[in-house]
């Protein structure tokens, strides 16, 4: 090609560069010497030489990455044993049973790597040359990654806790490294990113040991207030209402239009809120008409006149 860039008459050069038939001939009768002269018994012993190395290498990768899989789970058994005697916190374990894993897969699969004979070093500085451009790509991943550090170091929840946020509602069954994992009461499993929950309002009914329950009951204009309050009172004589921090108590909170409105406060235990306020709901409806006392309807008084 130089030769034919340096010649001024382009159709003499292509002339030089069409060889004459006395030497194709000699260069067939070359290549045809040298394939009947090859040694194909050395060639067939070296292929297969070839083809033992090969195997060998893939058998040896093959068990690395399952040796390393069984130290990984063996790594994974002690930290779980060791986190159960010291009683760590179940987010911080799930939380670093996860990072530890993915850090040991990746090390593993790395030396797999190296044993087939491909260059660690060169694969490692393509991965380090495009971290910019995975990292862009990432960005929310990797947001994630750093609210679930912020969640377990705050830890406004934990495994076990019935929280509500992002307007979903569930108990948390795991916070993994890039989401927290909510298990509803229809026993739906929801995945939260960590990036936007770490961020957002966490209502947690779970952390207080106890909690108030509040009932608005309405009984109608010209019933007897006291009757209906020590009616309620009796019936928050129960043994899962707490006298602290404050006693049971039954107030007149509100005079509507058409009924007037008490409301009746007790503290519970946590695990007892929904069972005392749903027992309590079916006692009110069944022994207040008993005592005289009436719910009204919503009504609205029509006045006609007429010329």
């Amino acid at each position: 090609m130089k030769y034919l860039l340096q010649t001024e008459d382009p159709t003499k050069a292509m002339e030089n560069l069409i060889l004459p038939d006395s030497l194709q001939k000699a260069h067939l009768a070359e290549t045809v010497n040298k394939i009947f002269t090859t040694d194909y018994n050395e060639l067939f012993n070296s292929l297969i030489e070839q083809a033992l190395w090969i195997g060998l290498k893939i058998i040896l990768a093959v068990i690395i990455y399952y040796v390393g899989k069984c130290i990984t789970n063996w790594i994974l058994r002690i930290m779980d044993r060791s986190f159960a005697r010291r009683n760590v916190d179940v987010s911080l374990c799930s939380f670093l049973r996860s990072m530890v894993k993915v850090v040991m897969t990746i090390l593993v699969i790395l030396a797999a790597i190296q044993t087939l004979g491909i260059n660690t070093t060169s694969f490692l500085a393509i991965f380090a040359s495009a971290g910019l451009a995975v990292g862009m790509a990432l960005s929310g991943t990797l947001q994630n990654f750093a609210g679930g550090v912020i969640l377990l170091l705050l830890r406004p929840y934990r495994v076990g806790d019935y929280i509500t946020a992002q307007g979903q509602s569930g108990t948390v069954k795991a916070i993994g490294l890039f989401s927290t994992q909510l298990t509803t009461g229809d026993n739906r499993i929801i995945y939260v990113p960590n990036s936007a929950i770490s961020t957002s309002i966490v209502d947690n009914y779970s952390q207080p040991a106890t909690r108030r329950v509040d009932w608005k009951i309405t009984i109608s204009y010209g019933d007897d207030v006291d009757v209906a309050r020590q009616a309620i009172l009796a019936m928050l004589e129960d043994k899962r209402v707490l006298s602290e921090p404050a006693k049971p108590m039954v107030v007149l909170s509100e005079l509507g239009d058409s009924a007037v409105v008490l409301t009746a406060r007790a503290w519970t235990a946590n695990g007892d809120y929904w069972s005392l306020y749903w027992d309590i709901n079916e006692r009110i409806y069944k022994e207040l008409p008993a005592k005289g006392i009436n719910f009204p309807y919503p009504q609205m008084d029509v006045h006609i006149k007429q010329n």
